[in-house]
Parts: C-alpha cells; structure tokens; sequence
C-alpha cells in the first residue's frame, strides 16, 4: 500500500495551517514527523482522514494512486488506514470489547468477527501492552488515565491490523515504562502485519524504542527537512529554533 500526500494545503477555521505537504509512506516504512506546537502535525493527521474540521482547499491525498478525498472516514478506514488520536474520547455506553468487535465486524468483508478468535486476540495483547483485566468491562475509554487510553488504542491498532496507522503523539500522557510498553508493541504490531506508520510527536523519548527509517521536520505548515535517525540527534542536541529559522526563511 501507498499514501501519498501532494502539495497538500489546507485551512483550519479559514486560516491555512498546511502549506503545501508532501509525503510517500509504504507498507513496512516507519516515518515520524516532528515540530514544535502548532507546526500543523495534527491537522495534516486530521486531513488524512477526513475531519471535517479540516478543509483541503489544494493538492491531493492518495492510496494506491487514486484520491480519497470525496472519501468519508470509514471508507478511508476500509481501505486500510487508522488514526491513533492525539485526545482519544470518552463514549458511555459503548463497551470496549463491544467497540474492538464493531469495528473488526466494519472492516471484516464478510462482517462476521469470531468471538473466541477475537478474545484470545484480545487478551494476548493485553497482556503484552500490560493492560489491566478491568478495562474490558468498562464503557471505551471512561475513566482510562491517558496511559491506558493510549495503550486501548494500541490494542485496537492490533485487532485492526491496519495497513499504514497514523499514531498523533501516541506517547502523550506516558510514563517512562508506558512509553517502552507501547512503542515495542506498536513496533511488534507492525512488523507482525507488515504496516508502515506515522508516528507524530514533539520528542524523541519514544523513538528510542522504535528505529524509524524516516525522520521528518515540520514547521510552519511546512516539511523544510527530511532524512534518516541523525535529525533526531540535531533535535536533542539544537532544538527547533534552526528548523524554524530554516522555515521562516522559505515564506
């Protein structure tokens, strides 16, 4: 699988937050974009599946050559693509086991989910995200502290199985063992189902317990740099502020 992202511009409130991204992610690709706040790492997640909060007003978002833009989001997520929010919601009244079934049931062709398949898939996970038996019983996300919601995520990423996930700050709201629990077993799921990924994130805490092929700045709406692991050493050791420069001087 291909996304390709093209010359993608896009408003916010009438206000253009992307400035023209483009991006390849492939199957089995881990890619990270970083940036400081309000660079648009969000808003390029929210454009790739269809926020209505997003207006596209240029360029193209592609899979496998052909535009999802007139798209709506399930459909988009049929095709093989997942978002891991940046705030994941609460929704009373929808069991979390429920939710995962659900939704394997919508992208299942046949619509029909094995319960005891699914059960086991779903405990074997738990276990290795060091989830907590009570969270299965408990309305999706109500009441999860923000590392188990991150980790519920994760799991249904794995119940999914998806072929390209975009994870927005999928270590927010972690502590130091949250966060090599669910890298290594976001890492672990890809290689598993052979996804390629965009991890969004402003540090690279997390990145030390993945080994992404891709590093990407974002600024101003803006990629200015794309390269392998060493700007992830330019990040720890000199920040933003030369990125940011860099970008300011494009405009």
């Amino acid at each position: 699988m291909l996304l390709e992202i093209k010359d993608l511009h896009a408003n916010v409130e009438k206000k253009e937050i992307l400035h023209g991204v483009s991006l390849k992610i492939r199957d089995g690709e881990t890619h990270v974009i970083m940036g400081p706040n309000g660079s648009g790492k969000t808003t390029l997640a929210k454009a790739i599946f269809g926020h209505p909060s997003v207006k596209v007003t240029s360029g193209d978002i592609l899979v496998d050559g052909k535009s999802i833009l007139q798209m709506t989001t399930d459909k988009r997520a049929a095709l093989g693509l997942f978002l891991g929010f940046q705030n994941p919601v609460e929704v009373e009244g929808v069991g979390f086991v429920n939710f995962l079934r659900a939704s394997k049931e919508a992208l299942d062709k046949d619509g029909y989910v094995n319960m005891k398949e699914l059960m086991q898939q779903i405990n074997s996970n738990m276990e290795s995200l060091k989830i907590a038996e009570g969270i299965v019983g408990r309305s999706l996300n109500k009441g999860f502290s923000g590392g188990e919601k991150k980790k519920a995520e994760v799991l249904q990423m794995a119940i999914e199985r998806p072929k390209i996930a975009i994870l927005d700050e999928p270590d927010s709201g972690l502590d130091i063992d949250a966060i090599k629990v669910v890298a290594s077993n976001i890492d672990r799921i890809m290689k598993e189902n052979g996804s390629g990924a965009l991890i969004i994130t402003h540090y690279s805490r997390i990145l030390s317990y993945m080994k992404p092929q891709f590093v990407h700045v974002m600024v101003n709406g803006r990629i200015v740099e794309s390269g392998g692991a060493e700007i992830i050493s330019k990040l720890e050791k000199e920040g933003y502020k030369p990125f940011e420069d860099d970008g300011n001087a494009e405009q």
